[in-house]
């Protein structure tokens, strides 16, 4: 009686909740199906170790006198048996085999025929055979099916392995790519060009920008005057100003080149006014530069800014190799603004006709008449900003 007993306490055991992954369904399958494959086995023998419990009785303990009722026998014999039968039956819809519970159906019916009907020791012999061979082949069964699931879940972890691996070096590339892209786009707009994963946006075409330089006046002079750490300590605030408001007007950064840089606007990612958001930040840049010098000049070291606004079509795209490219301009649109930069004195924003044309209800100028500048065929109209009409917005 202890078998059943043991085969209770273990099918009451709780089994582990299958998790996510593969191998905790796997545990969940194991856990579940080998009990039951056993009581198949144990419920076997126990009705094998039943019919010949005399013989045990008699080996075991050395009496031949010991012995139970024959008809309690019987009944114990076939009811294990039926049992091994129903473990039979529940297990075939684990590995969908149906020899075991055949030989398994078989061999009771030939058992309780055989003590109720016609007693033969070789047919109850037979009948166990197949018993105890159905059991066996039905737990080899289970853990045929149990081998197969996990290496199939095996297989789905790979393949998901796989995927997560490929997945990881796609985002690896993207953040690669963005932190490119964020060293001449505004960081939402290179967000932006990294969200649309399109390189559509950054192949070479034309398109009508405004484009603005500044430079810091005076910069030779004071770089030879003072440390070369503190000429560092100079651009690099600088830049960290103007790069800030950059990113803040959403404009693009065409280079960097020392103490001054070039910047446009309505590229890669259209804006409706592109003239009009350069002016916007040139007055900006303008004011943080006052900020900028002011310790300096208390030194005795004076600088100033001069900058320069142009409108027009140019072409756009990465130029450099793969690691190291940067995304800029080129054309009469950026030659004109640098020019325009240079032309003006401290404090100066500069504007060509066409850059005019695009926000005159929007600002108030001052006309510097034609000039000649260096590199360009023809006189520039040139216009001085005063006052943004809209500043406020």
């Amino acid at each position: 009686m202890s078998d059943p007993e043991h085969r209770n306490d273990s099918a009451a055991e709780p089994s582990p909740r299958a998790v996510d992954d593969g191998i905790g369904v796997a545990t969940e399958e194991f856990r579940i199906s080998m009990p039951i494959g056993i009581g198949a086995v144990l419920a076997a023998l126990a009705s094998l170790a039943t019919c010949y419990s005399g013989i045990l009785l008699t080996y075991l303990v050395g009496y031949e006198a010991l012995s139970i009722n024959p008809h309690v026998q019987a009944v114990l014999m076939w009811v294990f048996a039926l049992l091994a039968v129903s473990f039979l039956w529940r297990d075939r819809k684990r590995h969908a085999k149906e020899l075991p519970l055949v030989l398994g159906g078989i061999a009771a019916v030939i058992l309780i025929v055989t003590l109720y009907f016609g007693y033969d020791e070789r047919v109850e012999a037979l009948a166990y055979v197949l018993l105890v061979i159905a059991a066996l082949l039905n737990q080899n069964f289970i853990l045929d099916a149990l081998n197969h699931t996990v290496r199939n879940q095996t297989h789905e972890i790979e393949a998901l392995n796989d995927r997560l691996t490929e997945k990881v070096k796609r985002q690896e590339g993207e953040i690669d790519r963005l932190a490119r892209l964020k060293q001449f786009l505004a960081p939402q707009v290179a967000e932006l060009v990294v969200e649309e994963n399109s390189d559509e946006l950054l192949k070479t075409h034309r398109r009508y920008i405004a484009c603005l330089f500044c430079d810091i006046r005076n910069f030779t002079a004071i770089s030879e005057a003072i440390e070369p750490e503190d000429v560092i300590t100079l651009l690099q605030h600088f830049h960290d100003e103007v790069g800030h408001l950059v990113a803040q007007h959403k404009g693009t950064i065409g280079y960097r080149a020392g103490d001054g840089l070039m910047v446009f606007f309505n590229d890669p990612v259209p804006c409706d006014q592109p003239v009009l958001q350069a002016v916007r930040l040139a007055k900006e840049i303008s004011e943080a530069f006052e900020g900028i010098r002011a310790p300096w000049q208390k030194l005795g070291h004076a600088m100033g800014l001069g900058i320069g606004i142009s409108s027009g079509y140019a072409t756009l795209g990465l130029i450099g190799f793969h690691g190291r490219a940067d995304y800029t301009a080129i054309g009469g649109v950026v030659n004109t603004a640098s020019r325009l930069c240079d032309f003006a004195s401290d404090g100066q924003i500069l504007l060509n006709q066409r850059a005019l044309l695009d926000i005159e209800q929007h600002v108030e100028t001052e006309e510097l008449g034609e000039r000649e500048l260096k590199g360009i065929g023809g006189l520039v109209q040139i216009f001085r900003v005063i006052s943004l009409f809209d500043q406020a917005k």
